[in-house]
């Protein structure tokens, strides 16, 4: 039995723009499936292109969600609202650096990725759709 906590983003009719985008830097198989794929479910026709759900699995195991909202909820906060960050940590150097640099092109950074005085390395942005993000390197246990 296993259970996950994920981030599920929502956008205004970019999604598919930002899932491709974090697909070129995370990786891994990415599964999009757009209004029109289950008619009358979702929208005015003219949203058919839009994404309902997107989702991306890392082989290392992350995890994103995405999705667009409708027109209907066009004064719904989006994704890159204040108040939440996307988080990536751990111990893995190579992995969490070339994430870094991925998520940071095009990116407004808050917070370089750098030692931080409780000994991570530690980073903040906002990628280039707005979306908060932190990064946090711990040092390797000795084993």
């Amino acid at each position: 039995m296993t259970i996950n906590l994920n981030p599920y983003l929502n956008f205004h009719g970019n999604a598919r723009e930002a899932l491709e985008f974090y697909h070129s830097v995370l990786g891994g198989e990415i599964r999009l499936m757009t209004y029109d794929s289950i008619p009358g479910m979702m929208g005015d026709p003219s949203e058919a292109d839009k994404i309902m759900h997107g989702q991306i699995n890392t082989e290392d195991g992350l995890v994103i969600m995405a999705a667009d909202y409708p027109a209907s909820m066009a004064d719904s906060p989006d994704a890159a609202s204040l108040g939440s960050s996307v988080c990536v940590s751990g111990d893995d150097a190579e992995r969490i650096q070339a994430l870094w640099e991925g998520m940071s092109q095009g990116a407004h950074i808050r917070e370089p990725f750098e030692q931080a005085p409780w000994g991570d390395t530690f980073g903040m942005l906002a990628d280039r759709f707005g979306v908060p993000w932190m990064f946090s390197l711990a040092p390797r246990q000795a084993e």
